[in-house]
């Protein structure tokens, strides 16, 4: 089956804490990996993290956004030259983290508006920066895996179909793109149709409910979104994006204002039991129609 994992964004923005805990929790529940945010580019906190995972025999993804003073589409040119450096840097942490994805949207700036759309300008600045970010990337052996955000977190890309036209002119195969349910569901009109048309690009996927609590208990239809990954014969990471009332910043950021489940733990290990049971259906429905072919085939001999 695909590699299962969970953004650590559920238990911190920073990795300034000790999750020595959390991390041996979720290797004994079961999972393959954690998807790892890294906000700050000191190499050896990575690397001393890096080393922390292999001990328990947890791999990992990388995540990071951008701000305003990080942002590819920023008027200033000083900001953009800053933007590029800062994400080449962030590529640097990811390779000492012993990652080889690095998703998110730093496309960029988080939650930085114009009022206006997206123009041409802005689109080209972000293409050159980001092809320059992806040739330096390939030569570290790291995978940028871009994300599209909702109309409320951007203004950018907020849809499958801009991210897609956005990777095919960066050009670049370190150049990629992810999937996160819970943008999908506010801003496509067929998830599952979003989904197979990343296809071609396709690198991580995120399971995000769409009130970002535990995932299967919400409206987002995993039913058709691991249906289709099995259609389309996904192989790579597939991690829970979730987020609590913990850590505050986090929490501000995404606006969230209620208890939305009972525990970090109990949304770890429900989500990872829908990611599981939706795998293993699949698994076994196509094993069973290999039987009955197989069966068939050997009647008609």
């Amino acid at each position: 089956m695909n590699k299962l994992g969970i953004n650590l964004f559920l238990w911190t923005t920073t990795m300034e804490e000790d999750l020595s805990d959390t991390l041996l929790f979720l290797k004994q529940a079961g999972y393959d990996f954690v998807e790892v945010p890294i906000g700050d580019t000191h190499v050896p906190k990575w690397e001393r993290l890096g080393k922390q995972l292999d001990q328990l025999g947890l791999e990992r993804v990388a995540c990071s956004i951008a701000g305003p003073e990080f942002s590819l589409i920023s008027p200033d040119a000083t900001v953009r030259e800053a933007a590029v450096a800062r994400i080449k840097g962030v590529v640097d942490c990811t390779k000492a983290l012993g990652a080889t994805v690095l998703t998110g949207p730093y496309h960029s700036g988080f939650k930085t508006f114009t009022g206006k759309p997206a123009t041409e300008q802005e689109w080209a600045w972000s293409v050159e920066g980001m092809r320059e970010i992806a040739e330096y990337a390939g030569t570290q052996g790291i995978t940028l895996s871009l994300e599209y955000l909702n109309r409320f977190e951007c203004f950018f890309l907020t849809s499958a179909d801009e991210l897609i036209r956005y990777v095919e002119a960066v050009n670049h195969p370190a150049c990629r793109l992810m999937y996160d349910t819970f943008h999908a569901h506010i801003e496509e009109k067929n998830q599952a149709e979003a989904l197979r048309r990343c296809a071609p690009y396709l690198t991580h996927v995120q399971i995000s409910e769409n009130d970002r609590s535990t995932p299967g208990q919400g409206q987002v239809d995993f039913d058709a979104i691991f249906r289709v990954l099995h259609e389309i014969d996904y192989k790579g990471t597939i991690s829970i994006e979730a987020f609590g009332l913990t850590p505050p910043d986090l929490a501000a950021a995404a606006h969230i204002v209620r208890k939305m489940f009972e525990s970090q733990e109990q949304l770890a290990t429900d989500g990872l039991a829908l990611m599981q049971a939706k795998l293993e259906t699949l698994a076994a429905s196509e094993n069973g129609l290999a039987l009955e072919t197989n069966h068939a085939t050997e009647k008609s001999l």
